[in-house]
């Protein structure tokens, strides 16, 4: 809820002109009243209409500025005539009545011509600019009649006013990393794959692994959804990485690096968001060590996604475009506390990106680690993917053996896929949530996937208690649940069955419910804040924690996180960090305080009604390894689109660029 002198915000009509602010009607949307902690916004202005939250706002000088802001978007697009010349025309016409020389003709002509913009332009950019400029003229036309008649310029036209604006899309706001993602999409459909990589990777470095094992929140907030389906906006991320790879060209990086500095940093832990801090800081000219506890780098992605899932070949290709920037890797490093303080003294700035390696407890009756069949999630892969993509240690052979994983997302997924490549004789996965759950926690396509390859699952279940001989794991005691609606209207409640517990045998219980960070290398005596759940704090937004200097991302500061979600507050801090050492100053640019105005605004919005686009157009499917060819290998299981799919994928896009843009 936002105070607002005017809006016409998603087709709200609020007018409060002539009243006192004490009795303003409120919005109904969350507008950026307030620009940050020391500045207030006068107006927001963007692609579903206008919000004015000072009468004193110019209105003519503020339509003009939004057309300048076009036209600028639109000379460099060109790729219709009513899109590239509307523009151009908008911005003129404004102009000159805002100067104080325009005519009624002028009036007509931009009406006009944002009629055949919204009717004609091929992309939403070009159809939704006039949208707010059509408002103002509507609802304001004394003011612009004023400058018509009297021949004056606006009312503020010659003050200094500060206008911010900010090109998204609804798929790019809801991905955390804030991919450039109709960039990408674009250069697919030019077959420029260099550039299509290059945009993705301004935001996201690891290409290759988001093109694969990314949940793909940003094909849930595509705007085709609301025609047909959403665009395989994942899948068309790799097409760039693959070519880069494929054809073995050097590293489309997003920008030329600077020069090297003389400001060092230390990024504690290379997985996602290690790499992709020390990636953007090294961007910047900075000097970054990476200090890695494992032998081999990547993180998680490295030692805990399966090679069926993510080829090391592959995410080694993300590893080094790092290293291409100068980064330099100590690996078989874990960083004691007594190294933490000597980082403080010898770098300018230290990250914490230790991730989440301890896997957490199923909380039942008589479990035990040292039971033998007792297994956590984190230890079996360790050791599943060292020996397989590295060759380190032993093979896991399950032959014979029945697997219980608890849990209900990718690494539980992981779990059991992995189960029954090592040839477990029967794997189950149990969930106290049902089938939908599980789907929205991981992917449809890693669900049914892990369903073809024979796992079990057991939903609305738990474990009651864990039977052993002499401290043998022979049996699991399992509830039953059922999901009771709650009578006032809440969440509904998981009401054990009394009567149905039933009994599985099992050979190995493997827990993957959540996992926690340690953080024993962090001095008692820097007294950091923490959170209830034991992870790092920070306010979620610049990424430093309550000591100067320390900054924190990925799952050590929220907890166990999809890659995508670490990636994006990777980048946000790594360019807090390159100010930070600059100024002394946590501050964020006008580009990052935008992206979190309009990721509470909500830039996609389900109901609306997508007219003007053929609908109906199939969603390309890539090519998958058939059951019988992937459930005893860890090749690839899904191959990806050809170049001639990839092509028919891009042409659904519907390139919904739209431009938002404050006053203050």
């Amino acid at each position: 809820m936002s105070k607002v002198y005017f809006s016409t915000w998603r087709g709200e009509q609020i007018s409060n002109v002539g009243k006192a602010e004490d009795a303003w009607e409120e919005s109904a949307y969350n507008l950026p009243a307030q620009y940050d902690d020391h500045r207030e916004s006068k107006a927001f202005i963007g692609w579903d209409g206008v919000a004015l939250f000072d009468p004193d706002v110019d209105v003519v000088r503020l339509a003009t500025e939004y057309a300048a802001q076009y036209q600028v978007y639109s000379e460099a697009c060109g790729r219709c005539a009513p899109g590239r010349w509307g523009g151009r025309i908008l911005y003129d016409l404004l102009d000159k009545i805002a100067r104080g020389e325009g005519t009624y003709d002028d009036v007509a002509h931009l009406k006009e011509v944002s009629k055949s913009m919204q009717l004609t332009s091929k992309c939403e950019i070009g159809k939704t600019v006039p949208n707010p400029l059509m408002d103002l003229m509507e609802h304001f036309k004394d003011e612009f009649d004023r400058c018509i008649d009297e021949q004056v310029p606006s009312k503020h036209y010659d003050t200094e006013v500060n206008y911010i604006a900010k090109i998204t899309a609804p798929c790019t706001d809801a991905c955390p990393a804030h991919v450039d993602i109709p960039g990408y999409i674009e250069g697919v459909r030019d077959l420029r794959f260099d550039e299509s990589l290059r945009a993705t990777r301004q935001t996201m470095p690891l290409a290759h692994t988001c093109g694969r094992v990314c949940p793909h929140p940003c094909e849930d907030a595509c705007r085709r959804t609301n025609l047909d389906a959403p665009i395989a906006i994942m899948e068309l991320k790799r097409l760039g990485a693959d070519y880069e790879t494929d054809h073995g060209f050097g590293f489309f990086h997003p920008a030329e690096a600077k020069p090297k500095g003389d400001k060092k940093v230390a990024v504690i832990g290379a997985g996602p968001a290690g790499l992709t801090t020390a990636y953007y800081l090294a961007l910047e000219g900075v000097h970054v060590d990476v200090f890695e506890e494992l032998p081999v780098l990547g993180g998680e992605v490295a030692v805990g996604v399966p090679e069926y899932r993510m080829p090391i070949d592959k995410y080694n290709q993300d590893i080094e475009a790092v290293r291409d920037l100068g980064v330099n890797f100590i690996t078989n490093s874990r960083v004691s506390a007594d190294m933490m303080r000597q980082y403080e003294k010898d770098y300018d700035a230290v990250m914490v990106a230790t991730g989440t390696r301890i896997s957490k407890k199923v909380r039942c009756s008589n479990e035990r680690p040292e039971l033998d069949g007792y297994w956590s999630a984190i230890e079996m892969l360790d050791q599943v993917n060292l020996f397989e993509k590295y060759g380190i240690g032993e093979e896991v052979d399950l032959t014979g053996k029945t697997v219980v994983c608890v849990g209900g997302g990718f690494t539980s997924m992981d779990v059991v896929r992995c189960s029954i490549r090592a040839n477990a004789k029967k794997v189950y996965m149990i969930y106290r949530r049902d089938e939908k759950t599980i789907i929205r926690n991981t992917t449809y396509e890693e669900y049914h996937e892990a369903v073809e390859e024979g796992v079990e699952f057991l939903f609305h279940s738990a474990v009651n208690n864990i039977n052993d001989e002499e401290d043998v794991i022979k049996s699991l005691l399992i509830d039953k649940f059922e999901l009771v609606p709650d009578p006032d209207g809440g969440r509904a409640q998981l009401v054990k069955i009394e009567g149905e517990s039933y009994t599985i045998d099992s050979d190995f219980l493997i827990p993957a419910v959540s996992q926690s960070a340690d953080l024993d290398l962090l001095p008692q005596e820097w007294e950091l804040e923490m959170t209830s759940w034991g992870t790092i704090k920070t306010n979620g937004v610049h990424y430093m924690t309550s000591r100067k200097g320390i900054f924190a991302s990925g799952d050590c500061e929220y907890g166990p996180m999809t890659i995508v979600n670490a990636v994006g507050q990777a980048k946000r801090a790594a360019s807090v960090m390159a100010r930070y050492m600059e100024t002394g100053e946590i501050t964020l640019t006008d580009d990052e305080i935008m992206e979190d105005h309009l990721r509470k605004m909500r830039v996609y919005d389900k109901k609306e009604k997508v007219t003007g686009w053929l609908p109906g157009i199939p969603r390309e499917q890539s090519e998958v390894l058939e059951v019988d060819e992937r459930k005893d290998n860890n090749k690839e299981v899904n191959y990806g689109f050809t170049q001639e799919q990839g092509l028919s994928e891009a042409e659904r896009c519907m390139r919904c660029y739209y431009i938002a843009m404050i006053a203050q």
